[in-house]
């Protein structure tokens, strides 16, 4: 039977398209499936301020009455004005390379009345929604906020003429039972040099007065990463309000100078991976007491993100961040860390990474951004 591309143009399209990887997915033990209301909050353009400057269109792909695929288009008016590039995510398809095709083809075809010159992804419409394909390390579980796929993607994207533009790598360790002694020398000798010192916080509305902050260094620290553009004051206030509510204040490691103003940071969050594979998409009515379990008593760490300051990167910032964390997995329990995506040449979190971690450190995930012309 043929294939059929059909734009996403309905609520109920919307949840069809939400909800076509928990079928292509189904009791596999390594994917994690999103919550359906983030997922959709995400994707609507009455609730996501990212489209105060990004269009996105959806589409389904159809055999018969069978969704076998799925793709979003997305425009960043900033990358879209200065590199004439259209994103694609959201991405996933049966073994079918005439169904990949098609999928990309629709973006392609969709974004070619704004002259683009090439498509990148599996890319968001931030640094913070899913992104990068999954090449290596298909028998880790994933994080909540990473894409796990099947192995048959890059060879269809490859296929396709699509060309690596830059890969993420993700590392798994055990945390270690005490803090390094040289990690530990290092921030002393950084804390009196630089006043430097880490906040202390009793409550989370205490660490709430640093959230804005937070997203600030996230700018800056982030500004040169593939694919990175500041987030709107508008978009920081969304994020605040979709994060710091499952975020414990252990968890949230806070840097400032000696004028107390927020110079780095780090948040990790007890792994949900697990909790949102029982919850099956939805916090209820049996969800949240998995997610809720898992944010007091799980000793599983995924490190979600972490920022420097420019100016301060080469003062050692980033090694009071490491200990601060550190000393607070060891005094909460902490067993084993996951890390977020890192740039495999962002070698500053990489070498931290190596120098601080306990036995059985080791990169154990890597995936990829795909680039290609389009055709004219």
């Amino acid at each position: 039977m043929s294939i059929e591309i059909r734009e996403v143009k309905t609520s109920k399209d919307l949840i069809a398209f939400i909800k076509f990887p928990f079928r292509l997915y189904k009791n596999h033990p390594y994917w994690v499936p999103p919550l359906v209301q983030f997922e959709e909050s995400t994707l609507r353009k009455d609730k996501n301020p990212a489209f105060e400057y990004c269009s996105a269109a959806y589409f389904l792909a159809y055999i018969g009455d069978e969704i076998v695929g799925r793709v979003a288009g997305i425009l960043h008016g900033t990358e879209l004005q200065e590199k004439a590039l259209v994103r694609f995510g959201w991405v996933d398809f049966i073994d079918d390379r005439e169904v990949s095709k098609k999928l990309i083809e629709a973006v392609e075809d969709w974004a070619k009345s704004k002259n683009v010159k090439a498509i990148h992804g599996p890319m968001g419409f931030t640094d913070l929604d899913f992104e990068g394909t999954l090449i290596d390390g298909f028998e880790e579980i994933a994080t909540q906020a990473t894409i796990y796929n099947y192995p048959y993607y890059k060879e269809h994207f490859e296929a396709l003429g699509f060309e690596k533009a830059c890969d993420w790598v993700e590392a798994r360790g055990a945390v270690p039972r005490e803090i390094p002694r040289r990690l530990k020398r290092t921030a002393e000798i950084v804390e009196g040099r630089f006043k430097f010192k880490v906040k202390e916080f009793k409550t989370n509305k205490e660490m709430l007065v640093y959230a804005n902050s937070i997203f600030e260094i996230l700018n800056e620290s982030y500004a040169n990463l593939y694919g990175y553009y500041p987030l709107t004051q508008n978009q920081i206030n969304y994020y605040v309000k979709q994060y710091f509510d499952l975020v414990r204040k252990e968890y949230v490691s806070v840097v400032v100078n000696d004028k107390d103003e927020a110079i780095g940071f780090a948040i990790c969050f007890p792994s949900f991976s697990k909790a949102f594979q029982k919850a099956k998409g939805s916090l209820f009515p049996f969800g949240f007491y998995y997610v809720l379990k898992d944010f007091y008593f799980n000793k599983t760490l995924d490190m979600f993100l972490i920022g420097v300051k420019p100016e301060y990167q080469k003062l050692g910032a980033n090694v009071l961040i490491f200990r601060s964390m550190l000393d607070n997995f060891i005094k909460t329990g902490a067993t084993d860390v996951m890390t977020g995506p890192m740039l495999e040449e962002n070698f500053n979190v990489l070498n931290l990474w190596n120098d601080y971690t306990g036995e059985g450190n080791r990169l154990a995930i890597r995936r990829r951004c795909f680039i290609k012309p389009i055709q004219a």
